[in-house]
């Protein structure tokens, strides 16, 4: 097993995600056990990320839920094409065919617009990787909803009938944790924390994914938002953010930073006025060398 857990973090990592034995372990278990795998943690930590690598490696299928306030069962899971609905309704005008032969003409599934949830579950051949993003920003009645497909991995359709998983698919769900999620939920996923990397993580993912940047400002820039995270932010900088400066400070052919660079581009690891001012305050006292040290 240990050895299967070990080839799942080879692999995660030869498609540039750097991982760890506790989330090569998580996506093991969740493949093997065929669970759904709730992924929560700060927004920008790379656990989308997590989903579209494990595509690949699997070599399959992305199908993404993205959610959000106010979606339904319809958005998620199937709508009839009604233009297409209404076009075949004129076209058959003259011919004499009863209605319920007509109806069952058009409820039928060359009309049928697949959404994700149904695009997941009659996908042909490999099965695909569902991800559910953002499950906590949807309702409280979609999660319910959503608990009934990943129990059974079916869905009735009314003119159609029950339409079932050729290959169950492989599950992810990701939270930011901005609301509570149902104990009902929780209890049918496996569940894997994801936090702030460590300095030494975060260094071998900027190495990772921009090839920019050399070993010296790559320690900087881990440094930097290391300590930056230390600070009361309204909002604290992810991996993303920490990402999008080093491909910045790339494009700038800076190879370390100083304060003046730092002032220059805080636009791509801080997006609120207040934070900014904040660090702003202590580059301009200063305090540089504090956001260098360990």
């Amino acid at each position: 097993m240990r050895e299967e857990i070990r080839k799942i973090q080879g692999s995660m990592e030869g498609a540039h995600y750097v991982t760890d034995p506790a989330i090569a372990t998580a996506v093991y278990l969740a493949m093997t056990l065929q669970k759904p795998l709730l992924v929560e943690g700060h927004a920008g930590v790379g656990k989308t990320e997590i989903a579209k690598v494990l595509a690949r490696v699997l070599d399959t299928n992305l199908i993404r839920l993205q959610c959000y306030e106010g979606l339904d069962a319809g958005t998620a899971l199937y709508e009839w094409n009604y233009p297409k609905q209404l076009l075949r309704i004129k076209l058959e005008e003259r011919e004499e065919r009863s209605v319920e032969a007509k109806e069952a003409d058009i409820f039928s599934a060359p009309f049928l617009l697949r959404r994700p949830l149904l695009q997941a579950i009659t996908q042909e051949g490999r099965a695909p990787v569902l991800l559910v993003d953002e499950i906590d920003r949807a309702d409280l009645e979609f999660e319910s909803f959503l608990l009934e497909v990943l129990s059974d991995f079916q869905v009735t359709i009314p003119e159609i009938g029950t339409i079932a998983a050729t290959h169950r698919p492989c599950v992810v769900l990701t939270s930011n944790r901005s609301r509570d999620l149902s104990d009902a939920l929780r209890r049918r996923c496996l569940y894997l924390w994801i936090d702030y990397p460590s300095f030494e993580k975060e260094v071998r993912i900027l190495r990772t994914k921009v090839p920019g940047v050399n070993e010296r400002l790559a320690a900087q820039v881990a440094r930097v938002m290391q300590n930056v995270r230390r600070r009361q932010l309204l909002k604290v900088p992810g991996v993303a953010e920490t990402l999008d400066w080093a491909a910045a400070l790339a494009t700038l052919h800076a190879d370390h930073l100083d304060a003046e660079l730092v002032r220059e581009t805080l636009g791509c690891v801080l997006k609120e006025v207040d934070d900014v001012k904040r660090v702003e305050a202590d580059l301009q006292s200063g305090r540089f060398s504090e956001l260098l040290e360990s």
